[in-house]
């Protein structure tokens, strides 16, 4: 039960990091070279940019941090059930 608390914390702290990636998007003229910046690209690009290449493309729109949102949704329900 605390591997699966663990792993359900591990999920919350993605799911800020995910968020804080996705308002990012809404800063004008934000300075790529930030560390923070750079650290939330490194820490949510490896999940996101497989599920963009597999979806179609939206007219620009990137729908990959809902999807990535919505399995974490899932996987989190399914671990609290499990508890």
């Amino acid at each position: 039960m605390v591997v699966i608390a663990f792993f359900l914390f591990l999920l919350q702290i993605y799911s800020y990091l995910l968020l804080a990636r996705v308002l990012m998007t809404w800063i004008p003229n934000l300075d790529y070279g930030n560390p923070i910046v750079q650290f939330l690209l490194q820490a949510t690009e490896p999940v996101l940019r497989p599920i963009r290449e597999a979806m179609p493309s939206m007219g620009g729109m990137d729908f990959s941090p809902l999807i990535v949102f919505l399995v974490i949704n899932f996987v989190s329900s399914f671990l609290q059930r499990a508890l």
